[in-house]
């Protein structure tokens, strides 16, 4: 019984290390980057989410996909928001939608908005099958439009997505590196303030997710997402006539198959996106759970870009790492956590036998605050200085909810993997509510 508690006890803390090295490493790779480019972190923290289009260079023509699926709520401010640019198209994929999403895109995107119905049985077979077909359609327009595979990008859009203002203007002079095959913004959540839920998923996607995403320009792996995902028509092409697979993060999918045939993915902190939050935990937790359950499998490709020459070492280690997080980290940790908490307690005597006098218990106490609490102290700072708009004690909260909100991680990983032991792959849709109506800025 002695050399099994050893023995886990050995693991948690090759585990507590190994996961804190990684995300402190990803996070400061990801400050240094910014420096490097002569760039903050606060860069685009006041952002404002109206105009994309607002000195655009015009240098590239680009096809904004929008899958949708009963996305009336959402839609006609999004398609608005895209209308006018000098080279652009959107094209708004409507998958078997039962509300007025085809209608309303129509309405309000006007005459630079085209509408891709799909109707069962083809329709609703998830977000790769809708733009796969949408990507045949590109690939028409740009034939009979004469225009320059090499200077055509295409953007994945979800409904409620909302590009920062001058996007296109820090976006395309990316793609003037012919090495460059697809770009991700950074996400901010736009009704971060309707409650803990919305806040805490802003402070995960602007104060981690962002920034270690700066640090994977490094490597040129920066992971694609959903939503705000550039990718370059000729990348997409050297995939075939379905570069989007049927994986349930097929964005995460798609990345790997762009480092694999040797494309770099970059991103830029000058410009960003917004988009809606999950609102109610249940549904979050439906969305969460998907999101592992395609990380999760993605695992299985990590022997496809070890084994292929192209790809660096450090390319290599890079996107493994991350590919890995799931199964080394959050799933054991899961377990871990839990077995350290109880031999806190049952030992306490032991544990805290430093604590000798009150001067004693307190360097000692602020000394385990600082190593337990390391990764919570770094993103509160980080999240602050994201957004000084963001109070410190919001700030301090979120960080240490970060803690308790591991919870969330452990209940999604296992679900996924529940899932996945099932063979059920089936996709839940997030669900979004309206938007409150946007009202100008009032004149000067």
């Amino acid at each position: 019984m002695t050399t099994l508690v050893a023995i886990v006890n050995t693991v948690s803390v090759m585990v507590i290390a190994l996961s804190l090295v990684y995300f402190l490493s990803a996070m400061i790779a990801g400050i240094h980057e910014l420096r490097r480019v002569g760039s903050a972190l606060r860069t685009q923290g006041d952002a404002v989410y109206r105009d994309p289009f607002a000195d655009e260079p015009g240098t590239f023509d680009v096809y904004f996909l929008i899958p949708c699926l009963n996305e009336e709520a959402v839609i006609g401010q999004t398609v608005r928001a895209l209308a006018g640019g000098r080279r652009s198209t959107t094209i708004v994929i409507d998958d078997g939608s039962e509300d007025g999403t085809a209608a309303i895109a129509r309405r309000e995107g006007g005459p630079d908005v085209m509408v891709l119905e799909r109707t069962l049985p083809d329709a609703r077979k998830g977000k790769g099958a809708a733009l796969n077909a949408a990507f045949r359609l590109v690939l028409d327009h740009v034939a009979e439009r004469d225009q320059d595979p090499e200077r055509v990008l295409v953007c994945v859009m979800d409904a409620d997505g909302r590009l920062s203002d001058a996007a296109l203007s820090h976006i395309l002079p990316l793609f003037e590196d012919p090495s460059v095959g697809g770009s991700q913004l950074a996400v901010r959540i736009r009704n971060r303030n309707e409650n803990f839920l919305t806040r805490f998923q802003d402070f995960q996607f602007w104060s981690m997710s962002a920034v270690t995403q700066f640090g994977r320009r490094k490597t040129g792996t920066v992971s694609l997402g959903g939503n705000g995902q550039f990718t370059r028509l000729t990348a997409l092409r050297e995939l075939g006539s379905e570069p989007w697979s049927a994986s349930l993060t097929e964005d995460l999918d798609l990345a790997i198959s762009l480092i694999a045939n040797g494309w770099r993915l970059e991103t830029t902190p000058d410009a960003s996106l917004d988009q809606q939050g999950v609102e109610s935990l249940r549904r979050l937790v439906i969305q969460r759970r998907r999101w592992y359950q395609g990380h999760m499998t993605a695992g299985k490709r990590i022997g496809e870009v070890w084994s292929n020459p192209t790809i660096s070492n450090a390319r290599a280690l890079e996107v493994s790492a991350y590919l890995a997080v799931p199964w080394l980290f959050d799933l054991p940790w899961s377990i871990l956590w839990h077995w350290t908490l109880a031999s806190l307690i049952m030992r306490a005597d032991a544990q805290f036998a430093w604590a000798t006098s009150i001067p004693s218990a307190i360097v000692g106490g602020l000394l385990w605050y600082l190593v337990t609490f390391a990764p919570a102290i770094f993103t509160t700072v980080v999240y602050h200085r994201r957004d000084r708009r963001v109070g410190w004690p919001t700030a301090v909260l979120m960080g240490h909810a970060f803690v308790v909100m591991n919870y969330l991680s452990f209940v999604c990983a296992w679900g996924a993997l529940f899932r996945m032991a099932r063979g059920r792959t089936g996709w839940d849709k997030t669900t979004r509510t309206a938007d409150e109506p946007r009202t100008a800025p009032a004149p000067a």
